[in-house]
């Protein structure tokens, strides 16, 4: 059953067209738009490394159907910000050297740009608590909880 999937993927009006509409948004933004930010972890959403905004929400892209995306605002890590203008949380995790394999690095900052965005002078605590549900197998999460309350601070 094929179908036309149309959404706004970091400020850009996309169309796609999809054999299976309950395929996961993931696999559409990396292999139908060319997005790379978002990777696949464990494909259960209980890792991060797919996370998204979708309406400004944070979501894990493994466990949406891309159906569900239709009509709808999408930002992955590459509409957050630059190379020549980076957003507050990149240049944050680039000067705390938070990321080792960097694999993490797309969830640890798509919900910590949610935490921000609702709260945006988050304690330590509220932090370590956003983040608890994303992993990071290399154990950077300290210097990932310093990168984010840089940012915070402006």
């Amino acid at each position: 059953m094929t179908e036309t999937v149309a959404m706004t993927v970091n400020g850009r009006a996309v169309t796609i067209t999809v054999d299976d509409p309950q395929m996961p948004l993931l696999y559409a933004l990396r292999n139908d738009v060319g997005v790379t930010g978002p990777h696949y972890g464990c494909g259960l959403g209980q890792c991060g490394a797919c996370t998204v905004h979708v309406n400004g929400e944070s979501v894990r892209s493994c466990q949406v159907p891309v159906a569900d995306a239709a009509g709808k605002r999408i930002v992955t890590l590459e509409g957050l910000g630059t190379p020549e203008r980076p957003h507050a949380l990149q240049a944050a995790f680039i000067a705390e050297q938070a990321v080792q394999c960097g694999y993490c690095a797309n969830g640890m900052i798509m919900e910590s740009a949610a935490l921000l965005a609702k709260t945006p002078r988050p304690t330590e605590a509220q932090v370590k608590e956003a983040l608890a549900n994303n992993i990071c197998r290399c154990g950077t999460h300290p210097r990932v909880v310093a990168a984010v309350l840089r940012a915070a601070q402006g």
